[in-house]
């Protein structure tokens, strides 16, 4: 009943093999997809793709071939409708301390209990911090405020939520003006202008030269060398992890596999924060306290020829930023997030910030970090032109 799908995955350049094929058969056999779309659409994707960086092709062939099957999320109706029409309208105030708090909650935990409210929830319930529902600082629900959760209904508003219930999250990606690996890589081709000729023999077959020669020889064919590069770019990569960052991990992941598996580097260090940097940065992504070091080290040991490339949203709270006495990760720290990131901007004539993120249309918090930081450094967006600008600039004496 599926060969035609099979069929379209093969066209659209997905290497599906008939092994994998009948494996899928046999798990929608013994019923692993339970009986949902959802569950199919996932139950196809994990068998039949091989790598995250053929996920858009397979969502695009996935909506193209079921474009015509209607969806039915798998949540209870009545609870969709309290959501949907609540009896009381969401207000804008929140219990913000209270709020915060649930940073520290894992995206698993909260995906536990979100199984077991809904077990449990028997009516509608608004402006909480317990149940699913509207307004209120609860991790579920919508229309209300949390820096990570799961939104249910309602329209996305501060994008902190992780997962969102009940929608599609199948779609051709390649509509999207995004990046994927292969894009990064040709980007970053362009910082091979950094690097210098080497003082060797002309051996390296020069294609522009020969283009140009050739054209000046009435069309005879002379074949130009020149002198090999010599790569002699570095680059510091800061990447901020966790959190509202959840949001972007594909899109920054992309972007790490393409820098650390470029050639055109002399040296690439790579490094992760949280919000901000402050006096301790990360060398794993899950900011292991095993994986620490000084701030301090960075700014000592890594010459100011580095080209600094900076990716995060800007967006956190204020404190996080300004105030010298912000809790990071079990240690005060006397200086603040914004005169950490001024450190590097005045050790690193060459830097540049890339955000995944558009400014926050909803203002607060969110906007005023969002608006300092891109006052003071030079931000692009996460997007092809976005990058080719960053990397031009890399390129420019400042």
């Amino acid at each position: 009943m599926f060969t035609a799908f099979f069929y379209l995955l093969r066209s659209r350049g997905l290497k599906v093999s008939m092994n994998e094929w009948m494996t899928l058969m046999e798990a929608l056999d013994k019923g692993l997809h339970q009986s949902s779309f959802t569950g199919f659409y996932y139950l196809c994707r994990s068998v039949l793709v091989k790598s995250e960086a053929d996920f858009d092709k397979f969502d695009g062939a996935f909506l193209e071939f079921f474009k015509g099957v209607e969806f039915e999320g798998e949540l209870p109706p009545e609870l969709m409708d309290w959501l949907t029409n609540p009896k009381e309208k969401p207000g804008d105030q929140f219990d913000m301390e209270r709020a915060m708090q649930n940073e520290w909650i894992s995206q698993a935990e909260i995906q536990k209990m979100f199984l077991e409210r809904l077990e449990e929830q028997k009516e509608e319930h608004n402006g909480g911090s317990y149940w699913v529902g509207t307004g209120g600082v609860s991790v579920f629900g919508n229309s209300g405020f949390s820096p990570r959760g799961i939104r249910v209904g309602g329209e996305g508003g501060k994008r902190r939520a992780f997962q969102v219930a009940s929608e599609r999250k199948f779609r051709d990606f390649r509509q999207d003006n995004t990046l994927d690996t292969r894009q990064f890589q040709m980007a970053f081709r362009r910082l091979r202008q950094f690097s210098a000729k080497a003082e060797e023999a002309k051996t390296e077959f020069d294609i522009d030269g020969t283009i140009r020669e050739t054209c000046d020889n009435a069309g005879k064919l002379k074949v130009v060398y020149d002198r090999p590069r010599k790569n002699t770019v570095k680059v510091l990569l800061l990447m901020d992890s966790g959190g509202s960052m959840d949001y972007y991990s594909r899109l920054c992941s992309m972007l790490f596999q393409a820098v650390s598996k470029s050639n055109h580097f002399k040296d690439l260090q790579v490094f992760y924060f949280h919000n901000c940097i402050y006096s301790k940065i990360y060398t794993d992504p899950q900011l292991r306290p095993k994986s620490v070091i000084p701030t301090e080290w960075i700014l000592k040991n890594l010459s100011s020829e580095y080209k600094v490339i900076i990716v995060g949203d800007a967006q956190m709270e204020p404190s996080e930023l300004l105030d010298p006495s912000y809790y990071n990760y079990g240690a005060r720290d006397n200086i603040t997030g914004i005169e950490w990131l001024t450190r590097f901007r005045e050790k690193y004539p060459h830097l540049v910030w890339l955000n995944p993120s558009e400014r926050p249309y909803w203002g607060g918090w969110w906007a005023k970090t969002y608006d300092i930081i891109r006052k003071d450094f030079d931000m692009y967006d996460l997007s092809i032109d976005g990058l080719n600008a960053a990397l031009k600039k890399l390129m420019v004496n400042r």
